[in-house]
């Protein structure tokens, strides 16, 4: 053995090791990355490294988020039914479910959800198109009328220059069985499509953005107003949902960069 007393080899082994420049310049990009998106797991940390030229194996990036005590934290919520399904209307098929999406406008899909205020809650109806991900569509009201769904799909029809074909799908909801829904599907030539009852799947698309937009902003957030909520949702749909970020199911693209690709190609 070395010659060496027992405090000084003490000393020595509980020294922290140093940190290479290396590895101070990946820790920095992993913090600015998790502090500007405090909701991105591991993946999509990786993902933006590599689109800025870092590869980065995930055990790195998780190891650094432990280690700052980043890791993202899922807030827990209660739930409130928005779906009306018991009525008297007419339903349309499912024509998603066997449907193969290649391009743009050629499946909708659409759901409504509901955003808690101190005073009560406001509804949110979105469209979102199922090939980029991306919301076409969306609108904000005090109430669970119609009004709002039509709303949302009155603007997605002009963001996309009035497509006609597409698939519309929705849930059975009383809102997209009424006959005012259903006239503007007829007078926009689109095709009608509903999940099957009690199949929350059948929509999954949309409950994945709900559940973006709520973990990553809505819960992050403090409305006290109808205006607050409708100010702050428009940014983060038209913003940074559709142009900055990136989507596990397309690549790790944005929606409006993945459109873009597309349409090159």
């Amino acid at each position: 053995m070395a010659e060496v007393s027992r405090a000084t080899f003490y000393r020595h082994r509980d020294q922290p090791k140093a940190v290479s420049a290396e590895e101070c310049a990946l820790r920095d990009a992993v913090e600015r990355i998790a502090l500007k998106w405090p909701c991105y797991g591991s993946r999509r940390i990786q993902a933006e490294l590599g689109r800025h030229g870092q590869e980065v194996r995930r055990w790195r990036v998780q190891r650094i988020l432990r280690e700052t005590g980043l890791l993202c934290l899922r807030r827990p919520t209660s739930w409130l039914v928005t779906t009306d399904s018991k009525h008297g209307f007419p339903v349309f098929p499912n024509l998603a479910a066997d449907s193969t999406v290649t391009a743009v406008n050629q499946l909708w899909v659409t759901d409504i959800t509901y955003i808690r205020l101190p005073q009560g809650f406001v509804f949110l109806a979105a469209i979102l198109d199922a090939f980029s991900r991306k919301v076409i569509g969306w609108a904000l009201a005090e109430h669970l009328r119609a009004e709002v769904c039509i709303e949302a799909l009155e603007m997605a029809v002009k963001a996309r220059h009035f497509p006609r074909g597409v698939i519309h799908h929705s849930d059975r909801g009383v809102q997209y069985c009424s006959n005012e829904y259903r006239g503007l599907l007829e007078k926009y030539h689109l095709r009608g499509s509903m999940a099957r009852k009690g199949n929350p799947y059948d929509n999954a698309m949309a409950e994945s953005f709900w559940k973006t937009l709520k973990y990553e902003q809505v819960y992050r957030s403090d409305y006290r107003t109808v205006q607050e909520a409708r100010a702050d949702i428009a940014r983060f749909i038209e913003k940074i949902y559709n142009q900055q970020r990136l989507h596990s199911a397309i690549g790790y693209c944005s929606p409006t960069e993945f459109e873009a690709t597309h349409r090159k190609s």
